[in-house]
């Protein structure tokens, strides 16, 4: 059981990691990654105000002690200008705790200097790395957008683009059904012509009518023929009616022939 489970998590990982692959796009990665080294960029900026307002606090609290400690040293010396011995001890014990406290803030403010100089050094390194990336993020956005334009304008001069396959495709079917629309119309047309199906609209003609509808053709133009001679020939009235008396009995004569045709056996 722990097996199918492994490697239903395998294969679940895997799609999930084809599915991030094709959502990805590397601009917006790229985009994300610069605006996060300029959050830690302002980050360390931050900082280095944060140590410059220390070491200015520290720099307010020296000058303090510093005055105060000459305060007092002016304090001892009309003190014991006056005779008052006592007073002066006072006065030069007091400022020598104050220059204690002034020889420990010297040392830190030495320290925050030092780390401010450090924390500037950084934010300036830092500052550099991030104009590069920047360059370089529009630089690879770039070739990207041109690469991806390039690729798509390929895929539809050569056809392979998801939709132009799918116009490909719906064309191919149109070019299908046509020919098996034709091809069907033309097997009808086959079937209707050699008698395998009744037309019922009563267009379609037997060989029998074919044959009846030739001859009277034939007919209507021998007589035409016939008339057009004896106007030429200045017939009398008689000719006329000779010539249709021989057509009419060119007519008898051809019916017999043809009605043999029409008995059934």
């Amino acid at each position: 059981m722990s097996g199918v489970m492994k490697r239903m998590g395998m294969i679940f990982r895997a799609k999930a990691n084809k599915a991030l692959d094709r959502a990805e796009d590397p601009r917006e990665t790229l985009d994300y990654s610069y605006q996060k080294q300029l959050e830690l960029l302002q980050k360390v900026r931050r900082g280095v105000a944060d140590v410059a307002t220390s070491r200015k606090r520290l720099e307010l609290q020296l000058n303090q002690l510093q005055s105060q400690s000459s305060k007092l040293e002016d304090q001892g010396r009309k003190a014991l200008a006056l005779g008052r011995e006592d007073l002066a001890r006072e006065a030069l014990s007091r400022r020598a705790a104050l220059q204690q406290q002034v020889t420990d803030l010297e040392t830190q403010h030495q320290t925050l200097q030092g780390e401010e100089e450090k924390l500037t050094l950084a934010a300036q390194r830092l500052q550099a790395k991030v104009d590069a990336f920047r360059t370089k993020k529009e630089t690879i956005k770039a070739t990207y957008t041109a690469a991806q334009a390039q690729t798509r304008i390929g895929e539809a001069f050569s056809g392979i683009s998801e939709e132009m396959g799918d116009v490909g495709m719906a064309i191919q079917r149109a070019e299908d059904k046509t020919a098996q629309l034709q091809a069907r119309a033309g097997a009808i047309d086959e079937l209707l012509a050699s008698g395998a199906l009744d037309d019922h609209s009563g267009l379609a003609k037997d060989d029998i009518q074919s044959e009846l509808d030739r001859l009277s053709g034939g007919t209507d133009v021998e007589l035409e023929l016939q008339r057009m001679k004896a106007e030429l020939a200045g017939g009398s009235s008689s000719s006329q009616q000779a010539i249709e008396g021989g057509a009419g009995q060119t007519r008898s004569q051809q019916q017999p022939q043809d009605t043999p045709r029409f008995d059934k056996q």
